[in-house]
């Protein structure tokens, strides 16, 4: 029977997720959303020229 209860349960918690999909966070708050995206792609774009950088003073340091 425990095999049942679990079914049911996963169940259960899948109509609940279809449910709130109305109350999506993300499609209400579309701007913020934006700006997360933003202020990330400007860390990836800080964080490569960093690397970058420092891969040019090693191998500058070899030659």
């Amino acid at each position: 029977m425990a095999a049942i209860s679990k079914v049911l349960v996963a169940r259960d918690a899948a109509a609940q997720l279809l449910k709130r999909e109305e109350e999506n966070w993300a499609k209400q708050e579309v701007g913020v959303v934006l700006v997360f995206a933003i202020v990330g792609a400007v860390a990836i774009l800080l964080i490569s020229i960093f690397i970058h950088k420092k891969l040019q003073a090693r191998k500058a340091a070899k030659a």
